[in-house]
């Protein structure tokens, strides 16, 4: 019986241990990071560089997850969910060519499950996004993997993540285990309900049409996902103590201006078109953020869970890596899928130190993911901004 258990380091961080981050080792974003740019892994050498994980559309085997109380403290010796007989990996999704596997959907039912089991799924949507990030700890890091071969089609992976998808699965699986109505047991309908979730993250309005449907730009994935009420942006309100908030109201156009990076765009230029309208659209209205060199400052008004968005310094692009927060040791640190990192991990250093040292990130963005059936905002559009 193939039996592989992941200690959830996090947790024992959480009651105030000092334990050495599993797989992480001394790595972090440290200063001028490895350049990537979106989608497509290295960049062109034409390219611009871009320090940590480069961004819209970031350049794309997770632990396999199988009592404490909603509110308990977390006690050492905590370890996260344990798995059995889980699927193999068929050798076409080691080569990228397949959108999911009986093992991806495995881990998202155990995963699920073992919320559940705890009794955390009652808990804040970002405590049980902290929780579940922190399981997939030591999980490989790996660029494109929504870049499949043919039409553009959902991509579930649960194996590997990069700085986005790994944000996007926590918050699925955490409004998952909180809805009463989802059986993982029935899988036809955890499935349906799974690919429904993501599909409302990934997607303009929650609908596959083609390469430009993707919500490449993590400004409109925030929009889209502050419109259906799953998340709330709480960057001016966390920067008001401090009086620490500033606005970017530079233009957006880096996937226009560098079509060669992206497979899609180099083999159909048709579809500038298309993602020009989006770059105009977002351009057109200013994004909060705290600057860097006040980060620490403000960070008190962060919550474990928050989703944190680094603002980029890149001309043109909008957002350079994301990541969940996690405290650890009295300060605000990420949990995140680094590029040079090369798998998931709890940042070395605070997120305020460690963002002064990264000439590509700016400031941040703090989204606070939001309960199941919180409403949206008035006016929104009911699948997301068009």
């Amino acid at each position: 019986m193939k039996k592989i258990l992941y200690t959830v380091f996090v947790m024992a961080a959480m009651a105030g241990l000092v334990l050495a981050p599993a797989g992480c080792g001394a790595n972090d974003d440290g200063p001028n990071g490895a350049s990537g740019i979106p989608a497509q892994g290295e960049p062109p050498a034409d390219a611009p560089t871009v320090d940590s994980d480069g961004a819209a559309t970031p350049p794309t085997d997770a632990p396999d997850a199988g009592g404490a109380t909603a509110g308990a403290s977390i006690s050492p010796g905590f370890t996260g969910p344990v798995l059995d007989d889980l699927p193999p990996v068929p050798a076409e999704a080691e080569e990228g060519l397949v959108a999911e596997t009986e093992r991806d959907w495995a881990i998202a039912r155990g995963m699920v499950d073992w919320i559940r089991a705890q009794r955390l799924e009652s808990l804040p949507t970002g405590e049980v996004m902290a929780i579940l990030s922190a399981t997939f700890v030591g999980a490989p890091y790996e660029p494109g993997t929504l870049e499949l071969p043919g039409e553009e089609r959902l991509v579930v992976n649960l194996r590997t993540f990069d700085c986005v998808t790994l944000v996007e699965h926590a918050l699925v699986l955490a409004r998952l285990a909180a809805d009463p109505a989802v059986d993982p047991d029935n899988e036809d309908a955890f499935g349906q309900a799974y690919r429904t979730e993501l599909t409302d993250l990934r997607y303009r309005g929650g609908q596959i049409d083609g390469y430009p449907s993707r919500l490449h730009y993590f400004s409109e994935w925030i929009e889209q996902a502050t419109d259906r009420g799953v998340l709330r942006d709480v960057t001016e309100e966390v920067a008001a103590s401090a009086g620490a908030l500033e606005m970017d109201d530079r233009p957006i156009h880096f996937m226009t201006s560098n079509p060669q990076a992206y497979r899609q765009l180099d083999e159909d230029p048709a579809l500038l078109d298309d993602i020009r309208a989006v770059e105009e659209r977002l351009s057109a209205v200013p994004r909060p953020f705290i600057p860097q060199d006040r980060i620490a400052q403000v960070e008190d008004g962060i919550e474990n869970g928050d989703i944190l968005a680094a603002v980029s310094s890149v001309d043109g692009l909008d957002i350079a890596h994301t990541g969940l927060a996690l405290r650890h040791e009295g300060r605000l640190h990420m949990i995140h899928a680094p590029l040079v990192g090369d798998s998931v991990e709890l940042t070395g250093r605070p997120l305020a130190e460690r963002m002064q040292d990264i000439s590509g990130q700016m400031g941040v963005r703090v989204l606070r993911p939001l309960a199941p059936g919180t409403s949206a905002p008035a006016g929104a559009p009911p699948g997301g901004t068009p």
